[in-house]
């Protein structure tokens, strides 16, 4: 059995899926196993840059099994708006290298203007969702009363389930958010269609991932956003809607924990966040712009700025934990080049007393204090390093000092952009 989970460890875009890319050359299989295409993955190859939403980073390869799994939020419409795009950047894709589990959620219409009209509603208290709709189908979902990709298969339940729901949401819509209702029939036709041409990917992707790890296929379960976006463990509620860490791969895949041998971390050299929230190493100055602007540090999915700070271990350290990892992987420090000085958080001062982990209750976090270690800062060299040896020695000073606060080690180093910008340090 090979099989490895990649998750992001600290509040989402660290890289994941030109890690994914990365792993997936010598990976059979890639499944996505939660999210949707509220998640952005850039991948790098060559001088082509394909972004990533809801098809697994593993669809760049011709010969991998991409899978779709049912804790995925599928939005239908956006998958085939992706597969268009893929395919005009010459990536092949049909069903025998993509499929979709039968049992994943539908995003539908309705969920993305109630993610809209109630983002809206919350003024100043708004979450920061992307619109897609993410949230009001994971809550259809766990009321019992979502469409799944199953029931588009068969036209007459779909009808029946889309009328009930339609029929309530419309209600709230109009009534309590002040939109317009929704059309039946428009919706109906757009997704009937959509599944005659979604049909040949749909399968029971649990028993096919169960019977590829069987067979001693190398599987990759990909992750979306990162720890702290996790809806029980993250910065509530600024968060997703799923869970992120390791843990949801057995059930959004369908598999058993007991199938799940290593799980790695992704992290970049510094942290970075989208949206409101307490964020303890945050750089509110000149540092923190520049940072910014180097790294590029703009959504992939909805172009928003993100917020920069020094590299927070105590982040890091809590995904450890939670999901288990048994390596890192340090991506972006080609950004830090330049800076004459860098920092690390390696605990928080709370009311006096020093805390190496994230605690629930966001006021507590707004009071954290962070407490550094500081590092002599390296050049651009490092952009050109294809092994640890290679690299500035200040900047081994700095991934050498990050595994002995961490006790773990770093597997995979990404120095750019690009997918040959990568180098692994040790073993997996």
């Amino acid at each position: 059995m090979s099989t490895l989970v990649i998750v992001g460890a600290q509040w989402g875009d660290e890289g994941k899926g030109k890690i994914t890319d990365y792993l997936a050359e010598t990976a059979e299989v890639v499944v996505r196993f939660q999210g949707g295409n509220n998640a952005g993955h850039t991948v790098e190859v060559n001088d082509k840059k394909y972004k990533l939403h809801l098809i697994p980073s593993g669809i760049l390869y011709d010969d991998k099994l991409n899978v779709v799994g049912n804790g995925v939020a599928f939005d239908p419409r956006a998958f085939f708006e992706e597969i268009e795009y893929l395919e005009n950047l010459g990536i092949k894709i049909d069903s025998s290298k993509l499929i979709v589990s039968d049992r994943a959620q539908l995003i539908m219409p309705y969920h993305k203007i109630l993610d809209q009209l109630k983002e809206k509603a919350r003024g100043k208290n708004d979450i920061g969702t992307t619109g897609k709709g993410i949230g009001p189908c994971y809550t259809d979902k766990y009321e019992r009363s979502g469409i799944r990709v199953c029931d588009l298969m068969h036209a007459e339940s779909f009808r029946d389930k889309l009328a009930d729901s339609l029929a309530q949401k419309n209600e709230y819509i109009v009534k309590v958010l002040g939109g317009e209702a929704l059309d039946f029939d428009a919706i109906y036709e757009e997704y009937i269609s959509l599944a005659d041409r979604l049909r040949p990917f749909v399968k029971d992707t649990s028993v096919v991932v169960y019977n590829e790890i069987r067979k001693q296929k190398r599987v990759l379960f990909e992750g979306a956003q990162g720890m702290l976006l996790d809806i029980d463990y993250g910065t509530y509620p600024f968060v997703t809607s799923s869970n992120t860490t390791a843990g949801g791969v057995a059930s959004g895949v369908g598999i058993g924990p007991n199938m799940i041998e290593k799980a790695i971390g992704v992290t970049k050299a510094y942290t970075t966040r989208v949206g409101k929230g307490p964020f303890p190493t945050e750089l509110n100055d000149s540092t923190g712009e520049w940072i910014r602007e180097k790294g590029f540090e703009y959504g992939t999915t909805t172009g928003r700025s993100r917020r920069c700070g020094w590299l927070d271990l105590v982040i890091v350290k809590t995904s450890i934990r939670v999901s288990g990892l048994t390596s890192l992987v340090l991506t972006k420090i080609d950004t830090l080049a330049g800076l004459e000085k860098v920092k690390v958080c390696t605990g928080y001062k709370l009311r006096g007393d020093i805390i190496d982990y994230v605690p629930a209750s966001l006021v507590d976090l707004a009071e954290c204090e962070p407490v550094y270690e500081e590092f002599e800062g390296w050049d651009n060299s490092v952009e050109r390093a294809t092994s640890i040896d290679e690299m500035h020695p200040n900047a081994r000073k700095y991934i050498e000092r990050i595994e002995e606060l961490l006790d773990i080690k770093v597997s995979i180093v990404s120095v750019g952009p690009r997918r040959d910008q990568t180098f692994k340090k040790s073993s997996l």
